[in-house]
């Protein structure tokens, strides 16, 4: 039976979160099982007048790639991924992975050494994405894999994502600029503030915002969105936090992560599952060990943790940090190869204040 749903997250993928234009080359990249998604996409982008361009991915070949390559096709870049990174005016990501822990058993290192080896692709992106030069948003499509991380039935996970999305309303995009409306008081406030204080049971954090830009994340760039977040000054952060959930990147899940910062460095890290690689990404190179972003959850849609970072760094009443590269429009200067982000539960006895000002407090805003 046809879900309408879909068509209602392909409408907003392509008319809201990327906007596409008459004459826009758009890249679709989806995995294989995001195929019913795929086609509404496709079928949205060429009614706005763009032009579509569809690569799927295979996560059987990534895994076989990992396993079997060599050291030169580890570092190898494909012409075509720098063509694309460079040239296309928007970018579509949709994900629905068939195994979520597809890449467990591959080594570590050549992961690593590929992910450097592709740093200038996602550097493109990356800049010209803060130019306003290149547009692009990343979805889920609600898939089997998901749904059991998640431990729901793929009934129970389609609602959640459709409700995240807001794809479940008569008007998705209404509701989404009525989120840009709420979040933007509250970048307007933190705008030209300095200092930032983090204290709760798992947190005590210090860090420097001072010409730092916060940025109102609305759905444009994540489907389903909801955080406010910027790049702290990259040598300030100071403390130690204890993160509530598993962070899973990779394919790995890394439970137990608790992380000590001095002069902006982590100084001390540990896991109590997969401590081995958390230790070979702070070691992927000199920006690694740095955080790249500081956020705070506001999407009170989602309130439980699924193990998919799309959803859970939103949930309302929670903050994050990112290991590694910063977003420029931040003001962020951290580079890195890896943007790892770090869930932490504000809900309980847990405050944020900016400037002396109490900002944040049980996972509510309290500023008027």
């Amino acid at each position: 039976m046809h879900d309408p749903r879909i068509d209602g997250l392909a409408r907003l993928l392509v008319n809201y979160c990327v906007a596409t234009r008459p004459g826009d080359w758009v890249l679709i990249r989806g995995d294989l099982v995001a195929q019913p998604l795929v086609a509404r996409v496709y079928a949205q982008v060429l009614a706005a007048g763009g032009h579509p361009t569809v690569v799927y991915h295979d996560e059987q070949a990534e895994e076989a790639f990992y396993r079997t390559a060599g050291a030169a096709q580890l570092a190898w870049r494909s012409p075509v991924d720098e063509l694309l990174a460079e040239r296309v005016d928007a970018r579509i990501v949709i994900r629905a992975p068939g195994n979520t822990r597809a890449l467990t058993g591959v080594d570590p290192a050549a992961q690593r050494t590929h992910q450097l080896a592709q740093k200038p692709i996602t550097d493109r992106y990356r800049d010209r994405a803060a130019t306003g030069a290149h547009r692009w948003t990343l979805t889920n499509f609600p898939c089997p894999a998901l749904a059991q991380d998640a431990d729901m039935s793929l009934a129970d996970f389609e609602d959640f994502v459709y409700a995240a999305t807001y794809a479940d309303q008569p008007n998705p995009v209404a509701a989404w600029q009525a989120v840009h409306t709420r979040q933007q008081r509250l970048v307007d406030w933190l705008a030209g503030k300095s200092a930032v204080v983090v204290r709760g049971p798992h947190v005590d954090l210090r860090l420097a915002i001072a010409g730092r830009t916060f940025i109102n994340s609305d759905g444009k760039r994540n489907m389903p969105s909801g955080e406010i977040f910027t790049g702290p000054v990259e040598d300030s952060v100071e403390g130690w936090v204890r993160f509530t959930y598993p962070a899973i990147r990779g394919g790995r899940e890394v439970d137990g992560v608790e992380l000590t910062f001095a002069q902006g460095k982590v100084v001390k890290a540990q896991a109590s599952k997969n401590e081995a690689y958390l230790l070979s990404q702070l070691d992927s190179d000199a920006g690694a060990p740095y955080l790249g972003e500081f956020a705070i959850g506001t999407n009170y849609q989602i309130q439980r943790f699924t193990k998919n970072i799309l959803y859970d760094e939103k949930i309302g009443g929670t903050m994050h940090v990112a290991l590694g590269a910063g977003y420029p429009e931040t003001g962020s200067r951290n580079e890195s190869s890896i943007h790892w982000d770090f869930i932490c539960d504000m809900r309980t006895d847990s405050e944020i204040w900016v400037d002396g000002e109490l900002f944040y407090k049980n996972g509510q805003f309290t500023i008027d």
